[in-house]
């Protein structure tokens, strides 16, 4: 039995080392701590190892040494093991933001390891306390629990300390003071009656384990918070570039071409007198047009595409009411189940029609597709018109610089610029499946 008690105990002093010495580490290489707690939790770990490293020493002299000198030693590691219960009260009262210097805790807390540190030393000289036989062994002395009242103080006294206070705490720091303080008053309450050293052993692992989980989860929350801040600043910055985008988008739908509403006003006074039949539908495509321009200012999120579409086929209409011998359009658009930013497709092909135009080289052909591929939905545009110039201060490398941006921010979408082998120029926007619409939900109103 015996054998089985000294292995658990020298095994409890190894943890109590090897966790000092983690505690250690990580003060050391830990960036999120600050230079008072890095400070106090070296002092409290190299304070630990000391004090093991003297337990094992107080074990080997019993071999060799004097009783003069294992008493010397016995008296020196009683006060050593005691000494991180103040430690303790200065770490309280620092996670409380509380004055220690001038705190009454810290004052009464002292003053009863005074006390305590008076009774151990006058042990040196008399065997009320404690007291060695011929064989080196040490017995409790008449006067022995009284020696450990002012340590039970201490321990109450941080105990109390740590309820009263326990909102000011998080709940990982609370439930570490109270898991160090519980087991360590009930094991130094029935110390004062009979020996549980080995009790206090394990009370003094816990010790070092609460502080190191101290050391950890304070790391951790830190590393959260960073992580939230720089989540929250890349969220208000993709916040700021969407705002900025819409603007521009709102600006560029006001800012539609003066001539454009002239031109088909104009063709509808015409048809009125031409084509009678074909002017309401003319008047009903250009309303369309403009609806869709102006619904388009309040909507800061995707649209279902059919939405978009309706808005460029009504733009394309009202373009071949007035150029049905020069533009041809052709649409493949079975795959419409998506969601897209408002204002991506109409620009694309108004971009087209406005660029790719040439009146001395035949009609422009434009091809708008749509289909699904892998987890995509995938929308193709092309022309075999002249193309358009794509400078920085060109007006649509602005505009497509503009719906690119929106794609990314808006639904994480690609679009790709591309010139045609044969002629002209072929745009692809590429939406990934999060932004799918499912058959049974789907609303054109939605």
């Amino acid at each position: 039995m015996n054998g089985w008690y000294d292995f658990f105990y020298y095994f409890l002093i190894g943890v109590t080392i090897l966790l000092s010495i983690h505690g250690l580490w990580f003060t050391a290489i830990l960036p999120g701590i600050d230079q008072w707690n890095r400070r106090f939790f070296r002092s409290f770990f190299i304070l630990l190892i000391i004090n093991a490293c003297f337990t094992l020493i107080y074990i080997a002299m019993y071999y060799f040494a004097p009783v003069t000198a294992i008493r010397f030693i016995c008296v020196l590691t009683s006060l050593l093991i005691v000494l991180p219960l103040p430690m303790l009260t200065v770490l309280l009262l620092h996670c409380c933001k509380e004055n220690v210097r001038e705190s009454r805790l810290v004052k009464t807390v002292l003053a009863l390891f005074i006390v305590y540190f008076i009774v151990t030393t006058i042990g040196l000289f008399t065997d009320a306390f404690i007291y060695f036989t011929p064989d080196k062994l040490d017995h409790r002395g008449s006067l022995y629990p009284l020696m450990l009242l002012p340590v039970n103080g201490i321990i109450l006294i941080n105990l109390v300390g740590t309820i009263r206070r326990r909102k000011l705490f998080s709940r990982k720091v609370y439930l570490s003071f109270l898991f160090t303080l519980f087991p360590m008053a009930f094991a130094m309450l029935m110390q004062m009656f009979v020996n549980v050293f080995l009790l206090l052993d394990i009370c003094y692992t816990i010790f070092a384990l609460s502080m190191y989980s101290i050391i950890l989860s304070d790391q951790i929350e830190q590393d959260m918070r960073h992580q939230r801040e720089i989540a929250n600043q890349q969220l208000e910055n993709i916040n700021q570039q969407l705002e900025i985008a819409n603007q521009r988008a709102s600006i560029m739908m006001l800012q539609m071409r003066p001539h454009f509403i002239y031109n088909t006003l104009t063709s509808i006074y015409c048809l009125c007198k031409r084509d009678p039949e074909r002017a309401p539908q003319v008047v009903m495509d250009f309303t369309t047009y403009l609806r869709k321009n102006f619904a388009a200012l309040e909507s800061n999120s995707p649209i279902p595409f059919t939405s978009e579409l309706d808005h460029t086929r009504a733009y394309l209409a009202v373009e071949l009411a007035q150029h049905s011998k020069s533009l041809l359009v052709e649409y493949d658009t079975s795959h419409t189940f998506f969601r897209i930013p408002p204002l991506t497709l109409q620009p694309i092909v108004e971009n087209a029609v406005k660029h790719g135009m040439n009146p001395y080289a035949g009609p422009l052909h434009v091809k708008i597709r749509t289909y699904h591929a892998d987890s995509d939905s995938v929308i193709i545009v092309e022309d075999n018109g002249l193309g358009f110039e794509m400078t920085e201060d060109s007006k649509p490398y602005m505009t497509l610089t503009n719906i690119r941006q929106r794609l990314e921010l808006m639904c994480e979408g690609k679009m790709e610029i591309t010139t045609r082998d044969e002629g002209g120029t072929k745009v692809t926007i590429t939406i990934p499946d999060n932004n799918k619409i499912l058959s049974e939900d789907y609303s054109p109103e939605a």
